[in-house]
């Protein structure tokens, strides 16, 4: 368990605040939602690690074998790594809330290590997540979750972004979904959910501390 095990940026926040995850699309890096981040959660730590596969010359967090077809068995490991770094992060952080933010590719680890370990994540941004697979039945009951996505996806098709919904709601996660008309790319009105989304966690934070 190391708060190295990836290749990362950390955006100090206020001592003992929320610390927020982001984890980028293919072909992105550690920088690539830091700034964002810092915009929408102002007094967090932010960590930001950078995906250890690479297609083709783009970073990705899992290997997969053609578009929408995972490789499960790197999913599997790329879900232990991911979520002991998250672990450790904790571990020296020791965070009023932890919250993870991720886009497409990003928004899929971010998914799968929610699923196989409900504890680490107060609340997730999932971004155009695609999930073509059943995830494992764990409890996520107390965890809050922001799914956005775009109606004509090409590469998240609607029909499995409401499969995931359901199945985060039947685990008993507090679910909501903001869809806008377009494609795989970022809108405003996303933006705008993800805002209040997270700046809900931080009054609830600060109201804990």
């Amino acid at each position: 368990m190391s708060t190295d095990s990836y290749i990362n940026k950390v955006l100090p926040g206020a001592p003992g605040g929320p610390l927020l995850f982001t984890f980028h699309g293919t072909g992105g890096d550690e920088n690539q939602f830091l700034g964002l981040a810092r915009e929408l959660l102002p007094s967090a730590t932010i960590v930001s690690p950078r995906g250890d596969v690479s297609e083709h010359g783009a970073a990705r967090f899992f290997r997969r074998t053609g578009e929408g077809v995972y490789d499960m068995a790197d999913l599997s490991r790329a879900t232990g790594k991911m979520a002991d770094f998250v672990r450790a992060h904790i571990a020296a952080q020791k965070p009023s809330a932890v919250a993870g933010l991720g886009y497409s590719n990003g928004a899929n680890i971010l998914a799968s290590v929610l699923f196989a370990e409900p504890g680490l994540f107060d609340a997730s941004v999932l971004m155009h997540p695609l999930i073509p697979f059943e995830p494992v039945r764990n409890d996520l009951s107390g965890r809050r979750v922001l799914v956005t996505a775009g109606r004509r996806d090409p590469m998240c098709p609607p029909q499995l972004t409401t499969r995931l919904v359901a199945g985060l709601q039947d685990r008993g996660a507090d679910t909501t979904l903001e869809w806008h008309e377009g494609g795989h790319e970022l809108r405003p009105n996303e933006i705008e959910a993800t805002a209040r989304f997270l700046g809900t966690l931080a009054s609830s934070a600060g109201e804990a501390a």
